[in-house]
């Protein structure tokens, strides 16, 4: 395992919904608890909040399949629906590995949106973490909900 000083990704996804769509599932906290976590793990809508403006916060607590806790948020940096959001990330627990996330949506083809999701991580946090991984397997789970409309 190799420590780096900053961890820094992007992901890019193809969804078949317009960007306020995509965008509102991102910021409605209904909809956010059908697919945030990764494959097999819930996130309770009874657990979360958030107030999606410059300012507001955001958090909830995600469940593993064995039972195991794990609390996930943040603050909202920027809020412009439906095109972009940047906001911090990371277990509030622990306020030096927070990350920053920036989600752009554009619409690419009428009823068409590409969202860029780029996330900047202090160190020092190792490539292996598997934070790349999990968010991959949040977007699965938010291509089925966006794309049942």
């Amino acid at each position: 395992m190799t420590d780096t000083a900053t961890r820094e990704f992007t992901i890019v996804r193809e969804f078949a919904a317009t960007p306020e769509v995509v965008f509102n599932a991102w910021v409605d906290n209904d909809q956010a608890a059908q697919w945030m976590g990764p494959e097999g793990f819930t996130m309770p809508r009874d657990r979360m909040h958030g107030d999606a403006r410059p300012g507001g916060s955001y958090g909830g607590v995600m469940i593993s399949p064995d039972g195991e806790e794990f609390a996930t948020g943040g603050v909202y940096q920027e809020v412009s629906a439906p095109d972009r959001l940047v906001f911090t990330w990371g277990d509030p627990t622990n306020t030096d590995s927070v990350s920053v996330c920036t989600v752009t949506f554009e619409e690419t083809m009428p009823g068409t949106t590409t969202m860029t999701f780029h996330l900047l991580a202090p160190g020092p946090l190792s490539p292996e973490d598997g934070a790349r991984g999990g968010w991959n397997s949040c977007f699965d789970n938010l291509r089925r909900l966006v794309e049942v409309r």
